[in-house]
Parts: C-alpha cells; structure tokens; sequence
C-alpha cells in the first residue's frame, strides 16, 4: 500500500489525458480528477501550486451513440493551487467550497462541445447543430479510509445554451492491489442520468427534422442515460515525467440507446498522454 500510496500522490493532478475533455466524451466524470482525492488524504504536505502541462492523443466515437471513431490530439494543462482552487481542460475552472482530508465539495465551470451535423452528414444531415456552451457542475466526493481508499463521488451539471439541460453522475473508483512504486491503476464504475431536455437537443428528432435527414421523429424521456466503466494507468517514468493511459466503456440506456440516430449503443473511448509535472 506504502508503494501504491508513493504513485497515487505522484499523478494526483493528472488524471486524465485532457485532448477532448468534457462532453461528450465516454470518459467517466471521475478520471479527470481521479487522483486528486487519495492525493490530499495520503499527503499532508503538498506543494502550494502544483502544475502538469503535457500533450496526449484520444480516440473516442465521432458523436454521443456513433459507430465510427475519430483520432485527436491536443494539450494537458492542469493547475491546482493548494486545496482550493483548480484550472484544467478537463475540469474547467473549479472551487472547493468545503474540504476535508476524506471530502470534497465545490463547484467548477466547464464547457460542452456541442454537435454538428458535419460530423457525420450520412446519419446526422438534416438535423440542427449544438452549439458549444459552458456548463455548471455541482460536484463532491468522499473517501471511505486510508485503510479501504473508495472514492464515491457524484456531480449534477447545468449546461447554459447549447444542449440546454442537466445531467449527474455516481460514481466509484478505487486503486487496485498489484501496483508498484512506478506503475498503479485506477478503476471504477459510473452511471450518468440526463432530464429531458438536454436528451431531447442529443437524440430528439422533431418533425421537421424528420423530413430533412429521413429519421422517423422520436420523443424522449428523462432518466438513466448511460452506464459504464473506466480505468486509468499512469507509469512514473521519472520523478518528473509520467505516461497515462485513459480507457472506458458505456453502454447507452434509455432514449439514447432507443434514438434513431444511435448506431452503436455501446461507446468506447481511449486516451494516451505524455506529461512533466511540478
């Protein structure tokens, strides 16, 4: 445990590749800041800023409910200053308003990427775009022990424009037995549940839009969105340099699953990332 405690305080700002953060990405809301929470129960005596820059590359499904993938690459930036505030793309901009060593409460400001048709005219043409829009989220967490370090978590998001609706997470996520001083895994389960709104912008089909792609119209109702599973794996190749892998799978429930416009209801999502942290 002393090792895997030594690693989980070495990627606590990492966690995960932040290359196509938040929505909709099928990466769990728990591994962007997975670490985050065992690292200030373990460490009394963190750094006052802690910093990671890096860059990464991610494969993960064109839209929310597609069967074609596409590959992209871009910067890990992530900045915590004590245990208070945060600035990271996959975070966003966040305050912990309550803290403990076994709790967190805040909220943060964040983004969602939105949709367009463009993405996949075959399936998508004929259906109005989303525009990206920033969101709100809620969020907390709480370990159980040093002795059994199971983090629960859960986060309701407000998305401002765009998607227009909310959506929250339960989660839990744990470090498994088996890791050494220079390699550990995190892994951990999540549901996600959407109000009717925001699934009614994802996978609604109106009648009008119905006549332009050829997709019957479809009504949605709110409820459980999504179920899945992610793991992260970070190697501490220097004491500096880190190698972190990111992968998870969902599986689409409800009308996400029943929409028109979902062809594979089973969504994957893969990240790498290279990064020097200080």
């Amino acid at each position: 445990m002393r090792h895997l405690v030594f690693l989980v305080l070495a990627i606590g700002i990492l966690l995960p590749v932040n290359v196509r953060a938040q929505t909709p990405s099928p990466l769990l809301e728990w591994q962007y800041s997975g670490g985050v929470a065992l690292a200030e129960l373990f460490e009394s005596n963190l750094p006052e800023w802690r910093v990671v820059l890096g860059g990464g590359a991610a494969v993960e499904p064109v839209y929310s409910g597609a069967r074609a993938d596409r590959v992209e690459g871009g910067p890990v930036i992530n900045i915590r200053y004590r245990d208070v505030a945060f600035l990271s793309l996959g975070e966003g901009l966040g305050f912990n308003v309550l803290r403990d060593e076994y709790y967190h409460v805040g909220v943060s400001l964040g983004y969602d990427l939105g949709r367009r048709a463009s993405d996949d005219y075959r399936n998508l043409g004929g259906l109005r775009d989303i525009s990206p829009a920033p969101s709100v989220k809620l969020f907390g967490s709480w370990v159980l022990s040093k002795a059994f370090p199971v983090v629960i978590r859960a986060d309701a998001r407000q998305i401002i424009g765009g998607a227009g609706g909310a959506l929250g997470d339960l989660e839990f996520y744990m470090p498994l037995p088996g890791s050494s001083r220079r390699f550990a895994v995190l892994f951990g389960p999540a549901i996600t549940w959407a109000d009717r709104s925001y699934l009614h912008k994802e996978f609604g089909i109106t009648p009008s839009e119905s006549l332009a792609s050829g997709h019957p119209t479809f009504d949605v109702h709110g409820g459980t969105n999504s179920v899945g599973v992610g793991v992260n794996a970070t190697s501490l190749i220097t004491d500096h340099w880190l190698l972190s892998f990111d992968g998870s799978v969902s599986h689409l429930r409800g009308s996400a699953a029943e929409s028109p416009i979902t062809e594979a209801r089973v969504q994957r999502a893969f990240a790498v990332s290279l990064d020097y942290c200080w």
